[in-house]
């Protein structure tokens, strides 16, 4: 099997809610078997539609069952009102 990844795309719309969700899911992913790979704002768009600012996310697992596991999870399901509240989240499966 390939590995997989899930890429999130976040427009935080409530700082407060996003780091909330962020201490609520902290550590799920290594739990799970992911690699965080990349986290950071968006300085800069070189081309296309997006947003400076936004946040950017890439999560490595060892293949999508995997990552399907992390964002079923009891835990992230249980932060998902966190999630809401804090933007708008776009969450894609990479393999």
């Amino acid at each position: 099997m390939s590995r997989a990844f899930i890429l999130t795309t976040v427009t935080v719309t409530n700082p407060q809610a996003f780091a909330a969700y962020r201490a609520a899911i902290a550590g799920l992913n290594e739990r799970i078997g992911g690699d965080m790979l990349i986290r950071g704002r968006t300085i800069e768009l070189l081309e296309g539609d997006g947003e400076t600012g936004e946040v950017i996310i890439v999560i490595g697992f060892p293949d999508a069952g995997a990552a399907r596991a992390y964002i079923t999870s009891p835990e992230y399901q249980a932060a998902r009102p966190l999630r809401e509240a804090a933007g708008r989240f776009r969450i894609r499966l990479v393999a």
